[in-house]
């Protein structure tokens, strides 16, 4: 597709400079860019190689309109300019509605206005699937779960029994939700396997990457809320909640029972201890563990960053040594007030 500078202004709501007419047809990095494509600074460092940039146009914050020449988009949050781009210039395929003849689909199930369901769907017995979604290939949707509008469940999902997606959620290849939680009972020296009678239930507007595991609950529900995103490789245990547009990265892992909060981001490979509590607003950085409650927002980190390995041994081996150095200190102490 091609657009114009100023069309592009109008679904952006940027202020334009320079010519309206100017045709765009790609987005590009700032490096890449060439003629006939328009990128975005976000970044301040790249300001001051603006007149090295060889795009036809840019996205640029509005606070450095005052002198440039060039062809742009000014705007408060270029960053955001640079998501509404990748949304008219994506080029996902988006399918036409209808049913596949190889998909397996029970009489009871309920399916809506305008939905396409791709070769080898099974949508098993009181299914619910709303207006407008996509199911693509291999999907497998259990007994009595709910999809809601506009919803996109991509290749090789399974979703298992009594799940509920909201609208607008996008599920990436190979992803399980609401599989059993991890519940057992030991009993003589054996365990004894807990069902997990709960339910997943997922908000709107989420988006859950590819091959991330999402339990249903033991007695209660597995809760995601409404914008919530989760990246790929996540495992999100039985009795999880997570509020509203917190973002977890990938390879993290979250125990059950722990409640998330509202807006925080959670980085890659963290991992969180069971029942405990974080508040809204908090920032883990990646490879952090939690094995306690936060109560107050902020930035968290934990772990030891990556070094020379002959810095790392010596480091291992102080560490291995703090118990007999922190007796040593206490010796001291008791030595020194015995003195006095």
């Amino acid at each position: 597709m091609v657009y114009n500078l100023a069309s592009l202004a109008k679904q952006l709501n940027a202020q334009l400079c320079g010519d309206a007419n100017l045709e765009i047809k790609r987005l590009a990095t700032f490096d890449g860019a060439g003629q006939g494509d328009i990128t975005f600074v976000s970044d301040k460092k790249l300001l001051s190689r603006l007149d090295e940039c060889a795009a036809s146009a840019i996205v640029l914050p509005t606070a450095v309109k005052e002198g440039y020449q060039g062809n742009a988009l000014f705007m408060d949050n270029p960053y955001v300019g640079y998501a509404l781009l990748a949304r008219i210039f994506d080029t996902t395929p988006n399918p036409k509605a209808g049913i596949a003849v190889s998909a397996v689909i029970h009489e009871t199930a309920v399916i809506g206005n305008n939905v396409t369901i791709a070769d080898h769907v099974v949508i098993e017995q009181g299914v619910v699937i709303a207006d407008n979604c996509q199911i693509m290939a291999n999907v497998v949707i259990g007994q009595y779960s709910k999809i809601g509008e506009q919803t996109r469940i991509y290749p090789n999902v399974s979703i298992y029994h009594q799940s509920e997606l909201g609208a607008r959620c996008i599920i990436h290849a190979n992803t399980v939700i609401g599989s059993d939680g991890f519940g057992n009972a030991p009993y003589q020296g054996t365990w004894v396997k807990i069902p997990q009678i709960g339910k997943v239930i997922i908000g709107d507007d989420v988006e859950i990457g590819s091959s991330t595991t999402i339990d249903r609950g033991a007695l209660s529900d597995t809760l995601i809320a409404d914008g919530v995103k989760i990246d790929n490789q996540c495992q999100v245990a039985h009795n999880v909640s997570i509020g509203k547009h917190t973002a977890i990265a990938g390879g993290s892992n979250i125990a059950g029972s722990t409640k998330i909060g509202a807006n925080c981001i959670i980085g890659g490979s963290v991992a969180m201890n069971g029942h405990i509590n974080i508040t809204d607003n908090v920032v883990i950085t990646g490879d952090s563990m939690v094995m306690r409650s936060i109560t107050e927002p902020g930035i968290y980190s934990s772990g030891v960053p990556a070094q020379k390995n002959k810095a790392w041994r010596k480091t291992t081996a102080y560490t291995l040594k703090i118990d007999d150095l922190f007796k040593r200190v206490k010796e001291l102490e008791q030595q020194l007030q015995d003195k006095h």
